[in-house]
């Protein structure tokens, strides 16, 4: 049930205007590193690591949330444009319908202001009259007919300002959702970075989360093929991204986050998948994970919150976390909650 949403910007500026949100992220992340350290006191660097961890999930949590809200903002945005394109479309067609009532009221007045009958009785051509009487009628009722179409028009034209009115609000509310979103995102990416920085340089240095493998090199399919061509050519743009960074809420070419991999990855195989990982997981048929095909999407957590590709041998390719580049995991890094064909 994938949707092929019209691509507002291009991937490229989609991704630097990310970007410039992901800069932000950072910079509140710096300017914060010379607070005092976020770990308690008795915390171990291990449990120190699972709060890392824990506020990574969350700010995955929070930008699958916010890409979805600028999803419905985009979405939003062409609708008013068309509501305000059909409104001023209404308006000059009621300005015509106007002009045209007003010629024929002219066209009436000029053929006569006094009562029927006494003209006729007062006309030196009776059957010149009675021409002009016919032609009169026909222009009173064209004139009836013309002005009920202008109250329909009028009418109308209502209706579509007030649709445009409801989806201008719509469209603020949804803008406060995505910038809600970014604050909570920028939150814990800056809470995430004061407690790493408060570990010691070695296991700071260390640090990943235990069940990650980061894999550099193109794992072993091991003998499974890819469900289809168009699966053939999402697995080549995956590939091609390994090594590109996390950034969240970007849809590539130059940085990443979960879905926005696997969206993109699509995009070049000319396939067009929803935007977040929760609606990417209903974007094709759903398989177990024993029949999990090379270019399948495996959705991870209850929540669908993170997202990667089947590549085979089990190993999937993703896009894991800020500070984390696209690169090659096993696929039960975290527990999986379905797999999807497209």
């Amino acid at each position: 049930m994938g949707s092929h949403r019209r691509l507002a910007l291009s991937g490229q500026d989609r991704s630097t205007r990310v970007t410039i949100l992901s800069a932000a992220a950072a910079t509140a992340a710096a300017a914060l590193a010379g607070a005092p350290a976020g770990a308690a006191p008795q915390d171990t660097p291990a449990a120190t690591k699972a709060k890392v961890d824990r506020l990574f999930e969350q700010a995955e949590k929070a930008t699958e949330a916010y890409n979805k809200a600028d999803e419905r903002a985009d979405t939003l945005r062409e609708q008013v444009g068309r509501a305000k394109d059909s409104v001023a479309r209404g308006q000059e067609r009621i300005n015509t319908m106007r002009g045209a009532l007003g010629s024929l009221a002219g066209a009436q007045y000029r053929s006569g202001g006094i009562d029927p009958s006494l003209a006729l009785l007062l006309s030196s051509d009776p059957d010149g009259f009675l021409d002009k009487a016919a032609a009169l009628d026909r222009i009173s009722a064209r004139q009836a007919g013309e002005l009920t179409d202008l109250q329909k028009a009028q009418r109308s034209l209502s209706q579509e300002r007030t649709e445009a009115g409801r989806k201008l609000l719509a469209l603020e509310k949804s803008r406060a959702t995505v910038a809600r979103h970014k604050r909570s995102v920028e939150h814990k990416l800056a809470e995430a970075r004061r407690l790493l920085n408060s570990l010691p340089s070695r296991d700071r240095d260390a640090y990943d989360r235990a069940s990650r493998s980061e894999r550099e090199g193109m794992p072993d399919p091991g003998g499974a093929a890819p469900s289809s061509s168009r699966a053939a050519a999402a697995i080549a743009a995956a590939r091609s991204a390994v090594g590109k960074p996390y950034v969240w809420g970007a849809n590539g070419p130059s940085g990443f986050d979960c879905s926005g991999l696997t969206q993109w990855s699509y995009a070049q195989a000319g396939v067009g998948l929803p935007r977040t990982s929760q609606a990417q997981r209903y974007a094709g048929k759903q398989v177990p994970l024993s029949q999990a095909q090379p270019g399948d999407l495996v959705a991870y957590r209850d929540d669908a919150s993170h997202i990667g590709m089947y590549m085979g041998n089990g190993q999937v390719v993703h896009a894991p976390y800020p500070g984390a580049s696209v690169r090659y995991d096993p696929v039960g890094m975290m527990p999986v909650s379905s797999v999807t064909r497209v």
